[in-house]
């Protein structure tokens, strides 16, 4: 099962899941996909997609996941990732009105750089990653690390200037 986070940004990220669909069209992917989708409203026959769900159940789709693919919010990678999960991370980008800035570029790219993710540029991207994803081992995530606190206040201390 393939689970999809849109977490609870109040802009659309439609275009995200217009590409899952284009996708799974192609059939490059064949699996049940579940979507978080929080404010993006989006109707779909190829996913089951939902807005809002209670942290405990969303904690269970995420154990459940062999792949999540989410949008380039802290919270969503890092709860991932503490799970061991195998992440495609996409960023929302201010261009299209999905984020006020650019600033999940730069969390995206830090948690790839770091092995624990693939992170994307954009949706274009989405259907390479996905056959990368298959030899792809990520890096365990340690939340304790010296590295990771620093990586963490970096991105919490950037975020706070927004």
């Amino acid at each position: 099962m393939i689970l999809v986070l849109l977490g609870t940004q109040n802009n659309s990220f439609h275009r995200l899941l217009e590409k899952m669909d284009e996708l799974i069209e192609k059939e490059v992917i064949d699996e049940k996909i579940l979507v978080q989708s929080g404010y993006t409203k989006y109707e779909s026959k190829n996913m089951r997609i939902f807005d809002l769900i209670p942290q405990e159940e969303l904690e269970r789709y995420q154990e459940q996941a062999d792949l999540i693919i989410t949008h380039g919010g802290v919270g969503s990678i890092i709860s991932s990732i503490k799970k061991g999960k195998k992440v495609i991370a996409v960023p929302r980008l201010h261009e299209y009105q999905e984020h006020v800035n650019d600033h999940q570029k730069q969390i995206v790219e830090s948690f790839s750089k770091k092995g624990y993710i693939i992170g994307i540029n954009g949706v274009e991207e989405l259907e390479e990653a996905i056959i990368k994803m298959q030899d792809f081992t990520p890096i365990k995530y340690d939340s304790n690390a010296q590295g990771n606190r620093k990586m963490l206040e970096i991105i919490e201390k950037f975020i706070d200037k927004i």
